[in-house]
């Protein structure tokens, strides 16, 4: 595919988190493409992209942008359609919002890498969580969701391949859209991680920011009740009220540096993981660890963890529920050798050759579509 001229699209590169993860990978692969986007921190841009071309839109330069973003949402959809895109034969986008909206040029292809439908749209209550504006304001906010909804839906329609980063984003796809979406998992960068040739220590780990959602609480009060050893590492709006819930035995550690929370990972009992996530990346950097996953049983972790293999699954998102399942875990043995190694089929090279066999099949067929239009009209 090196023949092919890319164009990489993503909502905008304001944080480092895993669509951008993501959006670094497309780099490593197509490294002449430009990278299209909203608007960029350059202050924040992931280590693997600061040598990209990244060009922004007029949106660059409204002031507060950076801070305020989300207050803006009115405006994306319209500085996604001002890019500039003529001439590529194929248009990258990785998507949780508007980038699946670019125009592309007549004879191009447009894949979308969608990690999810548009939250604002879909779920406007999720979207606007933690987010203090005037009541007033929300409810005329919400009401630009059904225009979005409609916009949204008929520019999945133009894009040529849909791709889906979980099970949970598949049905979504399907639920909002009416499209069927294959599944390609996000990649993770197993190298970073390895397993310690030290003992697990007596602890629970959670790695999360803290936001209400990722129901941390659970894990809490969980362990405050039953006295086991939790370590929070995080920080978030929802830190206070954790604290307050929190008993001797529950520590607070922050944000930590790459170094320090690999090091967490690899002596932990296992990772505590009770929200819901679209796929959900640190249960597998734990996995790389050769740790396991104690995890409510929906979402992206359903995608992720192998019960009884490398963690295991709680019913109810409830204390009770995981305290029952952490008194499971003490009763099994875990291999790590086979934790690792059901991290590894989530690497990122497995992503890229997945990625490129789906654009392949793309650029094939519409060869052979070409080369039928061109037979019927000799005839």
């Amino acid at each position: 595919m090196s023949e092919l001229k890319v164009a990489i699209v993503h909502d905008y590169l304001n944080q480092m988190g895993g669509a951008e993860r993501v959006v670094a990978v497309f780099h490593k692969m197509f490294p002449d493409a430009p990278i299209y986007t909203t608007i960029a921190d350059y202050s924040k841009l992931l280590p693997e992209l600061q040598d990209a071309d990244i060009r922004t839109t007029w949106m660059q330069n409204i002031p507060g942008i950076l801070s305020r973003f989300k207050l803006f949402f009115w405006l994306y959809p319209f500085a996604v359609r001002s890019m500039k895109l003529k001439g590529y034969d194929l248009i990258l986008s990785s998507s949780s919002a508007y980038a699946k909206g670019a125009r592309k040029d007549r004879g191009s292809l447009h894949a979308c890498y969608c990690h999810t439908p548009m939250r604002f749209a879909w779920n406007f209550e999720g979207y606007m969580e933690g987010m203090q504006v005037p009541k007033a304001v929300k409810k005329a906010a919400k009401w630009l969701t059904y225009p979005l909804q409609a916009w949204d839906r008929r520019n999945s329609k133009a894009v040529d391949r849909l791709i889906a980063n979980s099970t949970t984003i598949k049905d979504r796809i399907r639920d909002c859209y009416g499209v069927h979406a294959p599944v390609i998992f996000p990649p993770v960068d197993i190298d970073r991680f390895e397993i310690s040739d030290r003992e697990a220590e007596d602890y629970f780990l959670v790695v999360s920011r803290l936001v209400s959602y990722k129901k941390i609480d659970l894990a809490v009060k969980a362990c405050t009740r039953t006295g086991q050893r939790l370590l929070i590492v995080g920080d978030g709006p929802d830190r206070q009220r954790l604290e307050s819930m929190a008993g001797e035995t529950v520590t607070f550690l922050g944000r930590e540096s790459d170094e320090q929370v690999v090091t967490r990972m690899q002596h932990c009992k296992a990772l505590i993981f009770p929200g819901i996530e679209d796929f959900g990346i640190t249960p597998l950097e734990v996995n790389a660890c050769g740790r396991p996953i104690i995890a409510y049983r929906e979402g992206g972790a359903l995608d992720t963890v192998a019960a009884g293999k490398t963690g295991l699954f709680f019913e109810e998102q409830s204390v009770h529920s995981l305290i029952s399942a952490i008194k499971r875990f003490e009763d099994h043995t875990w291999d790590q050798a086979v934790i690792r190694r059901h991290a590894e089929a989530f690497s990122e090279q497995v992503f890229i050759e997945r990625l490129t066999s789906c654009i392949q099949g793309m650029v094939d067929t519409e060869q052979v579509q070409a080369r039928m239009t061109q037979a019927e009209r000799s005839s």
